[in-house]
């Protein structure tokens, strides 16, 4: 298997402690009663049978929901970026992050989940709560087509098609890898979602090359940051 060049001892040295800004009062976050009728219309809108959510980044390595079977899927005319800038989470407003979404244009590998039987507002209601917690982040949540071996479906997609506010969209990879070796927020680092996705990805055997860039990149920029080489980890991209 590949060995990444963004290790976890380099992945370590981007962690420091940050405490929780909270929600940024000019977004418009939703309440309880907002996301039931935003899941019963995805409901309406679904494909009959069994709920299938697409995963390109997180929900790969840290879903938190069950799921009774995995396929690897290809959403066609999308991308993963790091477009998403973030001031909370996996940043600081001292030290703005990014993270990940779909943008539009090429091709993304992912995994495809199929959660198990049961009413799917409710399935549906549980995953925008983990999700979206803002009105101006509803019209990222979409049906996406996606292929498998098994054949083409439908499965429901987060953050796909980010525009305007809050987005820094077709950064080039350097500019990302300078954000992503800095970044740090109250939940972790850039760097360290960066690696849990790549390594994940590779498990799965998807290879996607410019997030393999971006890994290296970021490597670099950790060891010029903190102005020493750190031993090179033996551990692979499993």
């Amino acid at each position: 298997m590949r060995r990444m060049s963004l290790t976890p001892e380099l992945v370590a040295l981007c962690h420091r402690e940050e405490a929780d800004p909270g929600p940024d009062p000019s977004w418009t976050e939703l309440k309880d009663e907002d996301f039931r009728p935003l899941a019963l219309r995805l409901s309406d809108e679904a494909d009959e049978g069994p709920l299938w959510v697409f995963a390109y980044g997180s929900l790969i390595w840290k879903p938190e929901f069950e799921s009774v079977e995995q396929r690897l899927a290809t959403a066609f005319g999308w991308h993963r970026s790091f477009c998403l800038d973030m001031v909370r989470w996996r940043g600081s407003a001292e030290q703005p992050g990014l993270m990940m979404a779909l943008e539009r244009g090429g091709r993304c590998n992912g995994v495809i989940y199929r959660l198990p039987e049961g009413e799917k507002p409710a399935q549906i209601e549980r995953l925008l709560r983990r999700e979206i917690s803002d009105h101006e982040s509803i019209d990222t949540v979409r049906w996406l087509p996606v292929h498998t071996a098994q054949g083409s479906l439908r499965a429901l997609g987060f953050w796909v098609g980010v525009k305007g506010r809050g987005t820094s969209l077709k950064q080039p990879l350097d500019k990302v890898a300078s954000v992503l070796a800095r970044a740090c927020g109250h939940i972790g680092s850039g760097a360290e979602y960066l690696y849990n996705t790549v390594s994940h990805l590779e498990a799965f055997g998807i290879h996607d090359r410019n997030l393999w860039r971006l890994q290296e990149l970021v490597a670099d920029e950790v060891r010029a940051i903190h102005g020493h080489a750190v031993e090179p980890s033996h551990s692979l991209a499993l």
